[in-house]
């Protein structure tokens, strides 16, 4: 017997594979990688910008996920990878992510921009923070939630001192740049189920508050502030959030228009009056109208 001779084999084993199962020799695996994190990127960086605020975070990931977009799509194209559609679907996520941040970035920087004027003004006493002046029509309410605003007499309205006192409904706060604020008489509201703010047993009245910009310069709306308190003691009457109600201001009025806003308010059965305070923003002083229900 020669001593090469091999042992004889069992029939039923099996050759060593020398590739993994599943894997195919001379071909690497799929690298798409890049592409599912650039679609993953891109798109919370395209979320994000829909937030001026998070402008810088739209932006930092915009950039990773354009840059991992545009090298995954190379890798598609020399057959390294499979995934082409996504890597290129995250590319344009990214650049709307990079688009919304720079967008983002103008809207914050000039809301930044604003208010730091405004807090100059303030700060210089050169701003429209002057006690308003009591004026408008009394005779001329907003019984049903329909208020006109009429602002004071010029004369009347430079020559009256600041009282100090709670207005009544349908006068008018005259501010020095001509901005004028009027509110209507409080009138019965019928909350709809779905309405928050208002608790079983007491009663609801609607008010009507008309912003009226005679000036020169466009007002931004969006610091309106209206709060109500009710009854002798001077209790918070909770606002009510409902579906034609509760919304508050919001935009731009431009010179010569005027604007009108539902607010509703809780109030205790046994109240018979409203104090309504209207705030314009903080550069301005709070105005109080004094309203019998």
């Amino acid at each position: 017997m020669s001593q090469f001779t091999q042992p004889p084999q069992s029939p039923h084993s099996q050759p060593q594979q020398p590739y993994g199962p599943g894997h195919t020799p001379g071909l690497r695996p799929a690298r798409n990688g890049l592409g599912i994190a650039a679609l993953i990127l891109g798109l919370i960086g395209a979320v994000s910008g829909l937030i001026p605020f998070l402008f810088w975070l739209a932006g930092i990931l915009g950039t990773i996920a354009l840059i991992l977009g545009l090298v995954g799509r190379g890798r598609a194209k020399r057959g390294e990878a499979t995934n082409k559609n996504m890597a290129t679907f995250g590319t344009v996520l990214a650049l709307i992510a990079l688009i919304m941040s720079v967008v983002g970035a103008v809207i914050t920087f000039k809301a930044v921009d604003d208010a730091v004027d405004k807090l100059d003004k303030a700060a210089s006493g050169t701003s429209a923070s002057a006690k308003p002046k009591p004026g408008g029509d009394k005779g001329d309410k907003a019984g049903k939630g329909e208020e006109k605003a009429k602002p004071a007499d010029d004369k009347a309205g430079k020559e009256e001192e600041p009282t100090g006192e709670a207005l009544e409904a349908g006068d008018s706060a005259v501010y020095d740049d001509d901005l004028t604020v009027t509110v209507g008489d409080a009138t019965k509201y019928s909350p709809t189920p779905y309405a928050a703010g208002h608790t079983k047993g007491n009663n609801a009245y609607q008010v009507a508050v008309v912003i009226e910009n005679a000036g020169k310069k466009k007002f931004d709306s969006a610091l309106v502030t209206v709060e109500g308190r009710a009854g002798k003691d001077g209790v918070d009457a909770e606002q009510i959030f409902d579906a034609k109600v509760g919304a508050g201001f919001t935009g731009t009025i431009l010179p010569g228009k005027k604007v009108t806003v539902l607010y509703a308010f809780d109030a205790p059965a046994d109240a018979k009056n409203l104090t309504v305070e209207v705030s314009p923003d903080f550069t301005y002083d709070s105005t109080q109208w004094d309203l019998k229900l």
